[in-house]
């Protein structure tokens, strides 16, 4: 060891730590890049599978989720540079030992001084950023952490009280049941932080009120929470704890927002960017959609709407796929065909839901046949319908929706323009 430095050319106080850090980045930095389009993907594919009631815990899950994957993301990202820049300084120093040579850089008296008041020495230099490419590792880190920890925990308490609540015959929304979930794992915590902070020095230790904030605090510290994770704890005592709850908070807000931007982005493209001029909320019919054509359409990202196979229909027949939608086609079910007892009837009775017409013509001998969307496996309802005798050029073809589902956005029928 030399001057403060190791025999491995690495300065004394280098982090141990330093080597498995760029380890862990290097191989994760690539996972966490993807992880939050699988999370996409995965939010889109589930959203038909279920009522819509189900849609805000969902998202809501999604968002915590998706935000624990771009906050790793960007901090392996981040510490890869970091630690590129710790290294650069350390390969520097050794190649040039005795430092910047000041007297041969161009420098008014002024910015003269301003340097030679703020070098300093190598040690302390290579130190700081060392430190630094730790701290955010390990911070970063921590924050995904409580995350996802909030996200399983608020999970569970949904997942017990919805339990709870059908066994009692309660009907309660299941989004603000999952916001009572969450209101309740962040509010617990914070109301016995307060409360110990103002009256703990008062209570009786062996008191009851004493023994219920030993066991919340004692609950929240093995799951990581508040100062029973170790890192937050650590940085909170030596950084300032105001400071790092505001930290916590100018990363969290931020990623959310974005992720909750992101979301509406990817619903509706359209808004992304300078459309204004363009007409994205054309009638019926007017706009070709590409999630009406199996050949064009995104099965991960699209909506679940009818389709066809392609805007050019070359056989003789025209493929028609009409998703079931869970929610909006259950519930007219149960209102218009209370009695379909077994598969016929309700396939029937789906078929008398969703009637096709072309060209404003209804079509003769419609018959559903029972299938699946065989690129997403979601149950379908499946229409072979001759268009043999109809002539060349631009047709439409309307699909009814139930009734449900026309009320939400105003339109009764999906229009599917195709060509012969």
């Amino acid at each position: 060891m030399e001057n403060g430095w190791r025999t491995d050319g690495l300065p004394r106080q280098t982090t141990p730590t330093w080597e498995v850090e760029l380890l862990i980045s290097g191989v994760a930095v690539f996972a966490m890049l993807q992880l939050p389009g699988l999370l996409d993907d995965a939010l889109f594919a589930l959203a038909p599978r279920f009522e819509p009631q189900w849609a805000a815990p969902m998202q809501m899950m999604y968002l915590y989720l998706k935000s624990a994957a771009v906050i790793l993301a960007i901090t392996f990202s981040f510490h890869l540079l970091l630690r590129a820049h710790w290294i650069a300084l350390v390969g520097m120093h050794s190649v040039f030992p005795a430092g910047a040579r000041k007297d041969r850089l161009r420098m008014g008296p002024i910015q003269r001084g301003v340097e030679e008041r703020s070098a300093a020495n190598r040690d302390v230099v290579v130190d700081r950023a060392d430190n630094r490419a730790t701290v955010v590792f390990a911070v970063g880190v921590a924050m995904a952490t409580i995350l996802v920890t909030l996200s399983l925990l608020v999970v569970l308490l949904f997942g017990l009280a919805s339990m709870l609540l059908r066994a009692t015959g309660l009907q309660v929304e299941n989004s603000l049941l999952f916001s009572l979930a969450a209101l309740l794992v962040a509010g617990t915590f914070g109301i016995a932080r307060f409360v110990d902070r103002r009256l703990g020095a008062k209570l009786a230790p062996d008191g009851r009120v004493a023994r219920v904030l030993a066991a919340i605090f004692g609950f929240y510290r093995r799951i990581g929470f508040g100062n029973g994770n170790s890192v937050m704890a650590l940085v909170s005592s030596h950084g300032g704890e105001r400071r790092t709850v505001l930290l916590t908070f100018a990363v969290f807000l931020p990623v959310m927002f974005s992720v909750m931007f992101g979301i509406g982005a990817m619903a509706r493209p359209e808004r992304l960017g300078s459309y204004a001029l363009f007409p994205a909320d054309a009638p019926p019919g007017a706009m070709l959609e590409a999630a009406h054509y199996d050949s064009l359409r995104q099965p991960s990202r699209d909506p679940a709407v009818p389709y066809v196979q392609d805007p050019v229909v070359v056989g003789p027949y025209l493929r028609l796929v009409v998703p079931f939608l869970p929610g909006a086609d259950d519930a007219a079910m149960r209102r218009t065909c209370p009695d379909a007892a077994d598969a016929a009837a309700a396939l029937a009775c789906l078929q008398a839901l969703h009637p096709v017409s072309i060209d404003g013509k209804p079509v003769e001998g419609l018959r559903y046949d029972a299938g699946s969307d065989t690129r997403t496996a979601r149950p379908a309802l499946v229409a072979m319908i001759d268009v043999r005798g109809l002539a060349r050029g631009r047709h439409e073809l309307r699909v009814a929706r139930t009734e449900a589902r026309a009320l939400a956005d105003g339109e009764t029928e999906h229009v599917i323009p195709f060509w012969r």
